[in-house]
């Protein structure tokens, strides 16, 4: 069931979707990375490629992983 997720961007993920936050519907994770590929294009693939998502503040990467009320993009981190 798609429901409606309050989206979070940090960093490059903000600079890629040109915005700090949004809301937009889907039901899972994969479902989620179909939707901003679509939107934001090159920029966000290069995000997601290695970036992850926190859905609800729990670090997922599986696709079928179905989403809470919020996620938060997060591009890869360097350093430890």
């Amino acid at each position: 069931m798609r429901s409606v997720v309050e989206l979070r961007y940090f960093a490059a993920a903000a600079d890629a979707a040109g915005t700090r936050s949004e809301s937009l519907e889907a039901s899972t994770v994969g479902e989620l990375r179909a939707l901003l590929l679509d939107r934001y294009g090159d920029a966000m693939a290069r995000v997601l490629k290695t970036g992850s998502f926190l859905v609800d503040g729990v670090v997922s990467r599986d696709d079928a992983k179905a989403l809470g009320t919020r996620v938060d993009v997060l591009p890869p981190f360097a350093g430890g």
